[in-house]
């Protein structure tokens, strides 16, 4: 059973942020809910369906330790970024210019928006859609989440940001960090998006086609093998185009299995709805980028070009349903 959530005031009630999330999905609605718990004015932009759950009921925020109905405002309608100070821009990859054209002649003066995407170019892509005065910070997205149903978000796991420098970094980074979301700002946030889209190339084509979690599926004889060369292909483009891995990023591989066990790709709970995934910015880039350099990929396409297959079958009747 689920019951009310108390907000969590901020520690200075001065520095509110007014935050919009345009595309709240299950990243969206669990930043966002964390955000309004603690006393932030949270506005979800999304579908109908999951809108009027909102709307009446609250967001049913469900984890490990939590199960609680947070309210907030929720709409159909990019109209709602207006008077937002910080809007989380957490659509699929392939939206990004749309979504940014929607949103444009709507942002408050200032406000910083923030590309909590899969792949390693959306706020290039959002920063050319944009007037050349607004912000744009990516935001480099560690979490396990997932759409129980409409006005339904479960978390499995993690929930770290890492941001770039920005006007507006140093005071959002702080209050969400207040609100319970580590939150990092590096200089060196290209090399962050791609350690992070090394990790969703390795991972989530494999899951998406055998329609496993993480731990189940590297037990299967030959995987991390496919992990392995699939990501040497990934590490290759990079040092081509002179992007910089932070940290250790095979121990990151081979901790993503032991973290988030029961995990399902991003690409594998859209192939289960039965909607288009966002691979082509995923492994997809990493060919186009190696196509560019001269450094050939043959792995990573073979997982793009089976993923595009599988869309073309449509849904598996999997168990993720909603928005």
């Amino acid at each position: 059973m689920t019951t009310p959530a108390s907000p969590i005031a901020p520690a200075d009630p001065s520095s509110l942020l007014r935050i919009a999330v345009m595309g709240a999905g299950a990243v969206g609605c669990y930043y966002g809910a964390l955000l309004s718990r603690a006393g932030h004015p949270v506005t979800l932009i999304g579908r109908e369906a999951h809108v009027q759950a909102v709307q009446q009921h609250g967001l049913r925020l469900q984890t490990a330790v939590l199960d609680v109905q947070v309210p907030m405002q929720a709409s159909t309608e990019a109209s709602a970024v207006q008077g937002a100070n910080v809007v989380l821009f957490c659509v699929k990859s392939s939206d990004s210019e749309d979504a940014a054209r929607q949103i444009r002649p709507l942002l408050a003066p200032g406000a910083l928006v923030l590309t909590l995407q899969n792949g390693a170019d959306n706020d290039e892509r959002v920063r050319a859609v944009l007037d050349a005065s607004t912000p744009v910070a990516a935001a480099v997205v560690y979490v396990a989440t997932a759409m129980a149903g409409p006005g339904h978000v479960q978390h499995h796991g993690r929930g770290e940001l890492v941001i770039a420098p920005s006007p507006r970094s140093e005071a959002v980074a702080a209050q969400f960090a207040a609100a319970g979301i580590p939150t990092q700002i590096s200089d060196n946030v290209r090399g962050a998006l791609w350690a992070k889209l090394v990790l969703n190339c390795a991972y989530n084509a494999l899951s998406a086609l055998a329609q496993q979690p993480y731990g189940p599926l590297v037990q299967v004889p030959g995987v991390t093998d496919v992990i392995a060369d699939t990501v040497a292909e990934c590490l290759a483009v990079a040092q081509a185009d002179g992007v910089t891995i932070p940290g250790d990023i095979q121990a990151a591989v081979r901790g993503i299995a032991a973290t988030m066990p029961g995990q399902y790709s991003s690409t594998a709970q859209d192939l289960a709805r039965g909607k288009p995934s966002e691979i082509d910015h995923l492994n997809g880039y990493v060919v186009r980028r190696g196509a560019a350099l001269g450094v050939p990929t043959p792995l990573n396409r073979a997982l793009q070009v089976l993923v595009k297959l599988a869309e073309g079958r449509g849904g598996s009747g999997s168990a993720f349903g909603g928005g």
